[in-house]
Order: structure tokens, then C-alpha cells, then sequence
């Protein structure tokens, strides 16, 4: 009788983004190797592991804005982490972040710390594109490998769920309209809060895949805007390609929590290779 092949061990996100302090505004981490694409880390987790330090310097306690360029990609394992504080305010400061490996840097970014208020409501929310109302059941969670067999180590940590209109490319048939929508979870049902939020818009596949699918589409800059604490529970994901030009796309991702409420957005820029 042939035996289930076990399950991976499953790293919370919280554990995989912890730092330890080895000076002032200086710290090690480890990258976690099963929160990884092809073998390289995401994009969003590096940037969680930039702004959990930002804070860490910070005198306020959570991030509202970062904008991160992706120099090379480290290997898991060991970094270094270098914040420092550009500027304290009373309602916002701004830190310096690095992450360098073996003495190169790796991502460079710049975070904007503040004060998110649990309370408060929209003044005006018009602006934002029209939430999904496809139930979290009614989504298929996306399989650990990509349409080429590549293994997405990621897909085992995390779970993605994919509303049907928007899962052709997971059997060749993209729509063409450049736009995945559905929900987000952590490990082991962990609650999202500002700093997992910086993780969550890297978190989908690219829009891209809904157009033609490409093996690697690479984050070159990636800033993000957090806009409230988030509700416990997944978060519902649009990922949208805007224009595609010059081997490079640029993308808007939006996130909402259960109760409808825009929690974070960001936009990036990325390298892609189509036709």
C-alpha cells in the first residue's frame, strides 16, 4: 500500500518574521526556506521582515506606508537588518530599512510608522474598485505548483483561494482580463495585522497569469499603503495588471478584511518576459 506523502511543516507567520536584535537599529533573521517561490523568498515577506524592524525602532507601533526596491534576491538563511530613524513626529515617523546578506545588500526600503485607530470609519470610499462577494467556500484553493510543475513552497504555507472566474490559468484557459480575485489565509488561521498586511499584497500570483503565463515575474519596486487594522479571519485579494510594456508590468493589489473594509493597497513594478 503506497502511503500518503506527510504534509510540510507549517512556519506561522509570525515565527518566520521574528528578529533578533544584535545592536541598536541592528538585527538578525533567519528566511524562512518554505516561504518561497522556485526556491527565492517572496517579495512581500522580505518586506514584512524590513517594516516588523521599522517598528522595532520606531516609537509608534505599526506601519502605514513602505517602499521597498528589490536589488537581488538574499537565500534562505541568515540576514542582516539595519533600520534607522530618518524622522520621529507625533503622529508619524519615517525609518531607513536594509536587509543585506554576506555583506550585499538586498532590499533597500523606506517606512512611514504611525498610529492605526481600530475604531475609526471611512470619511469616503468611492474611489476604491467594488469588493467581491464570491464566498470563501465557493473558492478553490490553488495547488503547491505551477502550471509548469514548478514548486511553490508558499502555496503549502498559506492558503490561496482563487474565486472560479478567475482560475482559468490553473488549466490553460486565462480569461485575458488580467485580474485574480480571492481570499488570503496565514498558517494555522493567524490574524493579519499592519506588518502581515505588507506580506499579503505580494501574496497572490501575478495578474499576469490571467493574460499568459510566464515562469518568473520578478519584483523590482513594490510600495504599499496600509489604511486600518484589520477584522480576524482571511482577507478577501484583487490583483489587477494595469499595462504591460517593455518586458515590464506594473500591478495594483487590494485587500479587504471579512467585513468589507479596504485594509490595505499597493502597486509594483515588475520585470516579465511574454510572447
Amino acid at each position: 500500500m503506497t502511503m500518503p506523502a506527510p504534509s510540510p511543516p507549517r512556519f506561522p507567520f509570525a515565527e518566520v518574521t521574528t528578529l533578533a536584535a544584535s545592536g541598536p537599529g541592528h538585527f538578525h533573521a533567519e528566511v524562512n526556506d518554505q516561504w518561497t517561490i522556485g526556491g527565492k523568498p517572496n517579495g512581500g515577506y522580505l518586506l514584512a521582515l524590513l517594516g516588523r524592524a521599522a517598528v522595532f525602532v520606531s516609537q509608534h507601533g505599526h506601519v502605514i506606508a513602505a517602499s521597498a526596491h528589490y536589488l537581488r534576491s538574499p537565500e534562505t538563511g541568515p540576514v542582516a537588518i539595519e533600520a534607522e530613524v530618518l524622522r520621529t513626529g507625533r503622529a508619524a515617523s519615517h525609518v531607513r530599512a536594509r536587509m543585506c546578506q554576506d555583506g550585499r545588500a538586498c532590499v533597500e526600503a523606506l517606512v512611514t510608522t504611525s498610529q492605526l485607530d481600530g475604531a475609526t470609519a471611512p470619511y469616503w470610499d468611492y474611489g476604491s474598485p467594488e469588493v467581491s462577494q464570491v464566498a470563501y467556500e465557493d473558492c478553490q484553493r490553488l495547488a503547491s505548483r505551477s502550471p509548469s510543475g514548478m514548486r511553490v513552497a508558499i502555496m503549502e504555507q498559506i492558503e490561496v483561494r482563487l474565486e472560479p472566474e478567475t482560475s482559468g490559468f490553473t488549466t490553460g484557459v486565462p480569461s485575458g482580463r488580467g485580474e485574480l480575485r480571492g481570499w488570503l489565509s496565514l498558517p494555522n488561521g493567524e490574524s493579519f495585522d499592519p506588518t502581515s498586511l505588507l506580506f499579503a499584497v505580494d501574496a497572490f500570483p501575478p495578474a499576469t497569469f490571467d493574460i499568459e503565463f510566464a515562469g518568473w515575474v520578478p519584483t523590482l519596486e513594490l510600495t504599499v499603503y496600509v489604511r486600518a487594522l484589520p477584522m480576524p479571519g482571511p482577507v478577501r485579494v484583487l490583483q489587477r495588471a494595469q499595462l504591460i510594456d517593455a518586458q515590464r508590468v506594473d500591478e495594483s493589489c487590494f485587500i479587504w478584511d471579512h467585513r468589507g473594509r479596504l485594509v490595505a493597497h499597493a502597486t509594483q513594478l515588475a520585470g516579465i518576459r511574454l510572447g
